[in-house]
């Protein structure tokens, strides 16, 4: 991630930690705060914040809402998927849906993938 600092970046990424949405508080408290490996919220790589990421595992994951789904958002999303690819990490993307009608099985979706990887 050879971006220089971008202080406004993470001036942003401190506002969002503090006003996650529902989903990502879900998320974060009956999840990924749980977990063994250490998860950063909002969190600044290169040019973008994303939403949690995992050091050990190489591993960002996205919660979207209705406006990733709109055609801006899903071309904006590819653009951000590719470059983090490009940074050597994986992206998994859940929607708000996703996690509240299969909270379950998207924590062992990612429980699964981090075990695999991240050790």
């Amino acid at each position: 991630m050879n971006e220089r600092y971008n202080p406004r970046l993470t001036q942003i990424s401190r506002k969002l930690r503090r006003a996650m949405t529902k989903e990502e508080r879900h998320l974060w408290y009956d999840c990924l705060k749980k977990l063994s490996v250490t998860i950063h919220r909002q969190k600044v790589l290169g040019k973008y914040i994303v939403d949690f990421y995992c050091a050990a595992a190489k591993l960002v994951i996205e919660i979207d809402g209705s406006q990733h789904f709109q055609e801006n958002g899903i071309e904006a999303d590819r653009e951000r998927d590719e470059y983090l690819r490009d940074l050597g990490l994986t992206v998994k993307r859940y929607s708000n849906a996703d996690i509240n009608l299969r909270f379950g099985s998207v924590c062992e979706d990612i429980y699964s993938y981090i075990s695999k990887v991240g050790k």
